[in-house]
């Protein structure tokens, strides 16, 4: 007892010490005060914003430094990165973006263990010859940059294939082409592109013209970054600087495309008589417009197909008619109409809706088409449409997600892949003549022993105002329910995206060191459909966060942990749900991540990312939406006085998304105003995003840092300071 209080003793003084060290050392300091709607909000750090100023600069470097070195100095930080490298060389090579061409050739990504990036790779037939088409890392070696291949698209007859390439997280790309005939690399370089997340590419039957999404500004500090953007035709040998914009604000000025919308163009199949193009960006439901295929340079020729309100998220093109999902009833069901003569008001209803599960995909084959649900965003469902008849099939095994991939409206051939929270991704081809999916990998299974007696459990949670949340809980088998128990929960709740399973390393390793790993479905998200993600929207935001709290309070209430060892965890959106939790209900939790989140909300709008996610967080334009702002922003909730839990907060130089000031504000200020002893971190990757499109090594690195700070935090013994640290 008296060696208990005398670590403990030790460890406050160490601790105190490194807060009066940060203290120290506060951020510069420069209030601005705005008025919305006869309200004031004071911003103590606008000045932090100015990321060309070189106070700012030597201050995020400084916190950096230091955030680094205390991380680095925790006990055990290694033994994630080699348990990572470790399951790296159990498997000979890792193969993922598999794409399979009409005619059966295999184009994918291919990385071993000893490699940082993965290379393209090809092969005529899955049982064919494997040949390397392109490393990336020889690509410009002039530039000593490390690029990533981050999209790839081959024609339809696999004769050439588009690949994308980015660099040090950065996510907008430069494009090549690879002439598979000649086997070659073509001299053509297209800039200024995104397509990983702007549409991708769609190529015409000619196999030598496609279309991609242009971005003029490629500069993610200057204010028109992600502003008018177009729709492009590219044909391989021509001057890809000469634009042959065929949808746009500029070249399409009837259809009122604002200068934040993404209009993108999309050739569903080979066989289509129609483009379609999409007024896309940070929302579920767009307005869609159509026109034929031989009137594709003739301007004004574009026809509303649907607008937002229809609700439809997805649709394939089978001849003349278009078959949709749609939610405009409250639940997703299937819908057939016409594009000679297309009723949308009035469709043909061909796969009626089902209470409890959620249509998320639709893939189109000879035959009919595939469809895939989910219930609560973890179990997950396949089914085959022939000729009027809807046929459940017999997956492989559980799963709690579900990947489609076909080779070609023409062609019945189909892949599965399934994936859990204890099944690595698995895929399977569909046998018609057995009726059955058969393995059909490009890279080893491998087997996990250490996780045999990891244990998976889905529940659900009363929420503050009695809806029922989904909680995926994993631990490992026999361990005891107590207050002791170091608790992770990972919340996202945003844009309607569903926190589907995966086989998560990072989970399964918390699990494996004693901890209790928890990902909570909070409304915002997509797991029970569009009702759930409004039910975290705009005005209804703070149901994500109060989800959150009740998801905690739970395990406290079922004598899991306590709030002394719980830990919040989540990025991007995600850090609205964990700043607010944190800003809310400081007693609940001992430590909090932000992995390059967005903490400032209300100041969204200016950032060059910001008038597209209007769209889902809400305008300051808008008294209720403003209101929702204020209500949501994690860094206007922090107070003097007040203690708040440790926290790591992140974030990326380079992010095109969330700007890395955003999370130097919060940082900033919870370092002003903590009246706690817990550590506050800020961590910059200078070499990064928003967290991919990096060298698989600094991902370790970077996961590492999340996972040894909520073991320290939460008192394990294995991750503390090294001794040497506290002296």
């Amino acid at each position: 007892m008296h060696k208990f209080k005398f670590c403990f003793y030790t460890f406050f003084i160490f601790c105190l010490g490194l807060l009066n060290a940060q203290k120290m050392n506060l951020a510069p300091s420069s209030t601005v005060t705005d008025k919305y709607f006869g309200i004031n909000i004071v911003d103590e750090y606008r000045n932090l914003e100015n990321l060309k100023d070189s106070s700012v600069v030597n201050w995020m470097r400084e916190q950096t430094k230091y955030s680094t070195n205390t991380l680095k100095s925790i006990s055990n930080r290694q033994y994630y990165i080699d348990k990572r490298k470790e399951f790296d060389k159990r498997k000979s090579f890792s193969v993922n973006s598999i794409n399979v061409t009409e005619n059966g050739f295999y184009f994918y990504l291919k990385k071993k263990p000893e490699e940082s990036t993965a290379k393209l790779y090809f092969r005529k037939t899955f049982n064919g010859t494997e040949t390397e088409i392109f490393n990336p890392q020889s690509y410009k070696p002039e530039n000593k940059k490390n690029y990533q291949i981050s999209y790839i698209k081959p024609n339809f007859d696999g004769s050439k294939i588009a690949i994308a390439l980015t660099e040090s997280g950065k996510e907008i790309s430069e494009m090549i082409i690879y002439d598979v005939k000649k086997n070659k690399l073509l001299s053509d370089v297209i800039t200024n592109c995104w397509p990983s997340d702007g549409g991708g590419v769609s190529w015409f039957p000619d196999n030598e013209r496609f279309i991609y999404l242009h971005y003029p500004v490629i500069d993610p500090n200057s204010i028109f970054f992600l502003k008018n953007m177009e729709s492009v035709i590219y044909k391989i040998g021509e001057d890809p600087q000469i634009l042959n914009d065929i949808f746009s604000k500029e070249n399409d000025p009837n259809l009122k495309i604002n200068s934040e919308d993404f209009p993108i163009v999309n050739l569903p199949n080979k066989e289509s008589k129609f483009l379609f193009g999409y007024i896309a960006g940070a929302t579920n439901f767009v307005n869609t417009y159509y026109k034929p295929l031989n009137e594709i340079n003739k301007k004004g020729s574009w026809k509303l197909l649907f607008d937002k309100d229809k609700k439809v998220s997805n649709f394939i093109v089978k001849g003349n008619d278009i078959i949709f999902v749609s939610e405009k009833n409250g639940m997703t069901a299937i819908y057939r109409t016409s594009l000679l003569k297309p009723n949308f008001e009035n469709p043909d209803l061909i796969v009626p809706n089902t209470s409890d599960e959620v249509i998320n995909g639709l893939s189109n084959i000879k035959d009919g088409f595939l469809f895939s649900s989910t219930k609560n965003g973890v179990e997950a469902k396949l089914y085959l449409y022939k000729k009027t008849h809807v046929e459940q099939l017999v997956l492989p095994f559980p799963a709690g997600d579900i990947s489609i991939g076909t080779q070609s409206s023409r062609s019945n051939n189909f892949w599965i892949t399934c994936s859990g929270w204890k099944n690595d991704s698995e895929r399977f081809k569909y046998n018609y003549a057995l009726k059955k999916f058969t393995s059909e990998n490009l890279s080893p299974i491998i087997d996990y022993p250490e996780f045999k007696d990891i244990i998976v459990e889905e529940t659900v949670v009363k929420s503050h105002d009695g809806v029922d949340i989904p909680l995926s809980l994993i631990y490992k088998k026999g361990i005891n329910k107590n207050k002791h128990n170091p608790l992770l929960i990972d919340a996202y709740g945003g844009y309607g995206i569903i926190n589907s399973p995966y086989f998560s390393k990072t989970y399964m390793l918390w699990a494996l060191e004693g901890g209790i790993m928890a990902i909570a479905h909070v409304r915002g998200g997509g797991e029970k459909g569009e009702e759930w993600h409004l039910g975290g929207f705009k005005e209804t935001k703070p149901n994500s966060w109060k989800d959150l709290i009740s998801c905690a309070e739970y395990m406290i209430n079922k004598d899991y942990t306590s709030s002394e060892n719980i830990a919040i965890w989540g990025a991007s959106a995600g850090g609205i749900t964990i700043g607010r939790a944190m800003t809310e209900r400081p007693d609940l939790f001992k430590a909090a991540i932000i992995d390059a989140g967005v903490v400032n909300a209300s100041r969204m709008e200016f950032t060059p990312n910001g008038l597209n996610n209007v769209k889902e967080l809400g305008s300051l334009k808008i008294e209720s939406e403003f209101k929702a702002l204020l209500e949501m922003d994690a860094y206007l909730h922090i107070k003097k006085g007040i203690k708040y839990p440790a926290a790591l907060i992140t974030g990326g130089i380079n992010d095109p998304r969330v700007s890395p000031w955003m999370p130097t504000k919060f940082a900033a200020k919870l370092l002003a105003n903590n009246d706690s002893e817990n550590p506050t971190l800020l961590k910059i990757d200078y070499e990064g995003g928003h967290g991919g499109d990096i060298p698989t090594l600094q991902l370790y690195e970077n996961l590492a840092d999340i996972f040894v700070f909520a073991f320290w935090q939460l008192g394990h013994p294995d991750y503390q300071l090294k001794k040497d640290e506290k002296k």
